[in-house]
């Protein structure tokens, strides 16, 4: 269960921790690093995959505008859907996300059923926020060039001014937006914007659910699991806690990795094949593993979030609860060619703890709402949690 041990692993296990470097990609590049997130994530099958709001993110982007044309050709060989190229500032930009920091106006986008680019939320005291942009509003056009119908990623290179390399912090773009009838267009600065990926709050429930904090994850940067974990500890003794999961698109394995040593007490979190090798990672000693713990999970929940979610449920750690996750489980590892670009490759899938592999299948909730009608997730969590008893 979540308190074993597992002394007698094999020693040839990674357990590297912190210099792990192992990526989940999942246009997590696309989303933070821009500003632009897709909003509330369609479901499976339609490729909707979290933070992205079209399967071509993962086409490989070669060809124009400096791109990656050696790491294009190569993923364009690989034949993988997950396998990214990026030219030597788009992986610059990428780390700067996974960093937690992004060059940006502030915007969360996502494409409508009409292939009308829709503003799903706004970046409170954001330089979109000061323009008036509001969430609803449809942005028709960056610089005068029209946004309906493309890719979110090519919107976001127009958003963020990617040509513009170091240049763009500080520019203008001009943004056309429309609301109702009303049609005007607002230049807006690029700034950099630093994102808040995990967040804690405590609600009173208005029923008989139980009290619990919401530990809400949107992505796994840099330092995000430190964060969880220190969260997880703090809930030793409540009612129960709410690991809020939904729309998280992934990042770096090695932050799921922390987080599921907050509520874990040491053993296999994932493991995976890397030119043949076993490999396994495993959780830290010392979490809480008392306090009931409910995950919420949805179809955007991606990647290294599937990761985290899956350990859990297979440990017996957590009672998952929303709908089945998306279901990419592929390792990529990034390859740097010589003309600067860098093509993040697929080595392999990871399995859970049971052996389960998640690729095409996504993590099942153990309370479906998909099955059990349209209900509040997170009423759903506190009901859960009431049955499970207090944390001691």
């Amino acid at each position: 269960m979540s308190g074993s041990s597992d002394s007698d692993r094999p020693r040839s296990a990674f357990r590297r921790g912190a210099s792990l470097t192992l990526v989940f990609v999942s246009v997590l590049a696309t989303g933070a690093a821009t500003g632009s997130w897709p909003g509330e994530p369609e479901r499976p099958p339609k490729v909707l995959t979290g933070h992205v709001a079209d399967e071509q993110a993962y086409e490989p982007r070669a060809g124009e505008g400096g791109t990656a044309d050696s790491a294009g050709e190569l993923v364009s060989r690989s034949g993988d859907r997950w396998s990214t190229a990026y030219s030597a500032r788009e992986y610059e930009s990428l780390q700067q996300m996974l960093a937690g920091r992004y060059v940006g106006v502030g915007l969360w986008i996502k494409t409508d059923r009409a292939g009308a680019m829709e503003i799903a939320q706004v970046g409170a005291d954001s330089p979109a926020d000061e323009a008036g942009i509001r969430a609803g509003d449809t942005l028709r056009a960056v610089d005068g060039t029209p946004v309906a119908g493309r890719p979110v990623t090519e919107v976001v290179a127009l958003l963020r001014g990617e040509e513009l390399g170091e240049g763009a912090r500080g520019s203008t773009v001009v943004l056309a937006l429309q609301r109702g009838e009303r049609r005007w267009a607002r230049p807006v600065r690029r700034v950099e914007l630093r994102t808040e990926p995990v967040t804690v709050r405590q609600d009173k429930p208005e029923d008989d659910g139980a009290a619990a904090p919401v530990i809400r994850v949107e992505s796994f940067t840099r330092g995000s699991g430190a964060e969880v974990r220190r969260a997880a500890a703090e809930t030793r003794g409540s009612d129960g806690v709410i690991l809020d999961l939904r729309g998280n698109s992934g990042g770096l394995v090695v932050e799921a990795v922390e987080a599921a040593s907050g509520f874990l007490d040491d053993g296999v979190v994932a493991t995976y094949d890397l030119n043949g090798n076993q490999q396994a990672l495993y959780a830290k000693p010392g979490g809480n593993t008392r306090t009931p713990l409910v995950v919420l999970v949805d179809g955007g929940t991606m990647s290294s979030a599937e990761l985290l979610a899956g350990a859990l449920q297979d440990r017996g750690r957590a009672v998952v609860v929303g709908t089945r996750t998306f279901g990419k489980g592929s390792v990529q590892l990034p390859k740097a060619l010589p003309d600067g670009s860098v093509a993040e490759l697929t080595v392999g899938e990871y399995r859970t703890p049971a052996g389960r592999s998640l690729e095409g299948v996504g993590v099942t909730p153990d309370l479906d709402l998909a099955v059990t009608g349209d209900r509040d997730a997170e009423e759903e969590a506190r009901t859960v949690l009431s049955g499970l008893g207090s944390g001691v």
